[in-house]
């Protein structure tokens, strides 16, 4: 068997074609728009992986330095640093024209892009490479893949957890070694383009959570702390200074009308926009910008919300449901979610392997993957690391992927092997009998429940790789949904125009070429919210039966919650993926793979988004 780790930096080539400069920064919070950038490192590559520049500073932010217990970046440590305006034609300098790689690279990238910004610049990077995204696109052998466990699996010493140069000289070995592997494997690298085509949705005013409870609509009584204030046309007041206004008044200020809407602002109302024909039809209170004024000199105090505690309803109360249901029943709710498998049920037969399929047609490949799913083996999309076995269909002997299943000495299986195994438990002799530890396997309709001490998720989407360069334009959207099954507003639709839901309670991004994900922290999504469902769209006319299988991938920081694959796709253009809903106290995640043949604008239209014709 071949060794897939890449040889150590220095004897390594790094793929043509970008000037690749591995960046990392230590911040005051996790909100670009809100924090700051405390300490900054770039180290720019030869083509040998060697380090032809580098650049580190400090940077005195001038506001509080946030989380002190992880960075280790004190008022005192900063003070006489210099701020971000000052550093940053040296650092543009490093960055100009360069692919930059970073762990998590939306978040680092952000960073940067609003402290150029904030500096009266633009920061000169037209690309990235997440290693997180290749880490998960080589599906290493891991429990998770936060960069403490990616640097102890390459066997790279960490000096100083979260400092920027050391993370940024960490995160260099390991990408070379994972570039390494990658060309190994013939997988192409995940490079995003951050100037996306895509216009990014005008992010006029950005929502601020808010401490009070909705009081309902506003009355002659007047303003009262938590009402939701939706601001349309013209303001003599530029709107996001009259947003931050009334966000101080402890008010809520939202971009889009619903029945939820306390009050509407609009100077013109005979305008008929989409925000007042939404006012007059939930009989919403619109008034003007001086009215406003005038409202706002005697606030009322509202209502503290308050975290709900829900108790948990004993197994018997819980109301049957249709689909089988994984249970992940750790007492104590404490254990890993990579561990379940192993701690709470019996593994089935397969589990813990990833057989990867070689030719037949598209019927008989959806047959098998089903197959394989009820083994509790997972299906393999692409020819990555974690491959255990080649599941050989007819005309697969000429799969451009076999040499590379021969030279590892994979053990090939025939239909015949994965029938005997379903009907008559028998393990095939070829087939090596170790299994990695391994998350559930759903199957279509299959639901499992996530542990409560864990709030944030993100839910991973990836299909083949190779399909990068077949023409695929594919969209990723979350609808966040109330008890009616719509949307409240269509803030609650998050897409590549509207990217981040409340400042980051659920979050869209594109992390590669053929892998995006959903972000969501369920401890701060809104009590009206029941359900988040999870689609993929297809522009253009291309079908779900042109790409193939997709991927999902509920992970955590500690681990992976469940996983599985929807590949039945055949005419359809759009389909549900997965939700996360509420049921009995419990966040529960289900594998939906309902597919639509229409676009993504009629699907947002079922769940209740107004689509401009």
């Amino acid at each position: 068997m071949i060794d897939l780790r890449a040889p150590a930096s220095g004897t390594v080539t790094l793929p043509r074609g970008h000037r690749w400069v591995v960046v990392d920064v230590e911040t005051s919070g996790v909100r670009a728009n809100a924090h700051r950038v405390l300490s900054v490192a770039a180290l720019a590559l030869r083509e040998d992986g060697s380090v032809e520049r580098e650049f580190s500073s400090l940077v005195d932010p001038g506001c509080d330095p946030g989380p002190v217990h992880i960075h280790n970046l004190t008022r005192e440590r900063l003070a006489g640093a210099p701020r971000f305006e000052d550093i940053a034609s040296e650092l543009a300098d490093i960055l100009a024209g360069g692919t930059v790689v970073a762990h998590n690279a939306s978040f680092d990238y952000g960073f940067l892009d609003a402290e150029f910004r904030r500096a009266g610049r633009t920061l000169p990077v037209q690309q990235r490479l997440c290693t997180l995204a290749l880490s998960r696109r080589l599906d290493l052998d891991l429990p998770n893949y936060r960069l403490a466990t990616l640097a102890e699996h390459w066997q790279i010493q960490q000096l100083q957890a979260h400092d920027a140069y050391d993370d940024a000289r960490v995160l260099t070995e390991i990408f070379l070694r994972s570039a390494g592997m990658a060309q190994t494997l013939q997988l192409p690298l995940p490079v995003v383009n951050c100037r996306s085509s895509k216009s990014v949705y005008p992010a006029s005013v950005t929502r601020v959570p808010c401490r009070w409870k909705n009081p309902g609509k506003l009355t002659d009584a007047g303003l009262v702390q938590g009402m939701k204030v939706v601001i349309s046309g013209s303001t003599a007041t530029p709107r996001t200074a009259l947003a931050e206004r009334l966000t101080e008044a402890g008010l809520d200020v939202l971009n889009q009308a619903s029945r939820q809407t306390s009050v509407l602002v609009c100077n013109d109302p005979v305008v008929q926009t989409a925000k007042v024909r939404k006012a007059m039809a939930e009989s919403i209170p619109v008034i003007s910008e001086r009215h406003l004024d005038d409202l706002l000199t005697r606030v009322a105090p509202g209502e503290p919300k308050v975290a709900t505690v829900i108790d948990v309803v004993p197994q018997a109360q819980i109301p049957v449901e249709i689909p089988q249901v994984v249970t992940a029943p750790a007492p104590d709710d404490t254990a890993p979610a990579q561990g379940w498998a192993l701690q709470g049920h019996k593994p089935k037969l397969w589990s813990g392997r990833k057989v990867l399929l070689l030719g037949g047609t598209h019927l008989e490949a959806v047959m098998m993957r089903s197959r394989i799913a009820q083994l509790g083996a997972r299906p393999a999309l692409n020819f990555t690391a974690a491959v255990t076995d080649a599941l050989v269909l007819g005309g697969g002997e000429s799969d451009k992927r076999m040499p590379r299943v021969l030279q590892r000495a994979l053990p090939v299986l025939t239909p015949d092997d994965v029938n005997a195994a379903v009907e008559k438990g028998v393990i095939p002799p070829h087939m090596r009998t170790e299994a990695r530890m391994t998350a559930p396997v759903l199957s279509l309709g299959e639901v499992t429940d996530l542990p409560a001490k864990i709030t944030s998720w993100s839910v991973n989407i990836a299909w083949k790789a190779e399909a990068v360069d077949d023409e695929f334009d594919i969209d990723i959207v979350a609808f966040l949904l109330g008890s009616d099954e719509k949307v409240d507003t269509d803030d609650d639709f998050v897409f590549y125009n509207n990217p981040v839901f409340d400042d980051g309670v659920v979050e869209l991004t594109i992390d590669g070429s053929s892998e995006q994900c959903v972000r969501v922290d369920l401890a701060s999504l809104p009590a009206e919210c029941e359900r988040i469902a999870i689609a993929a769209a297809i522009d253009g006319d291309r079908t779900f039966g042109d790409l193939g299988a997709v991927s999902v991938s509920v992970d955590s920081d500690d681990g992976t919650a469940a996983t599985f694959v929807l590949d039945a796709g055949t005419t359809e253009r759009t389909m549900v993926l997965t939700e996360i809903y509420r049921r009995a106290g419990k966040w529960r995640l289900r594998a939906v793979g309902q597919g639509y043949d229409d676009g993504l604008a009629a699907l947002a239209v079922r769940y209740g988004v107004d689509v401009d014709a």
